[in-house]
């Protein structure tokens, strides 16, 4: 990951909640990263796609 996109914390500060709640986030409504024999991608492209556009919409919405 490039630097300028990376920020690296201590887990005393506290940031790192905010990335294992995204991470749960991802694992609950991202089925294909659940379980490989349900919702499965045979094509790359089709897998990363899926994750994309679930990132795209979840920031689309975000109340700030």
């Amino acid at each position: 990951m490039p630097s300028k996109r990376h920020q690296s914390v201590d887990k005393d500060s506290g940031f790192t909640s905010y990335i294992e709640r995204f991470n749960c986030t991802i694992r609950q409504r991202v089925s294909r990263l659940v379980r490989k024999s349900l919702a499965f991608s045979k094509k790359l492209e089709n897998h990363i796609a899926a994750i994309w556009r679930f990132v795209h919409h979840y920031n689309a919405n975000l109340q700030l």
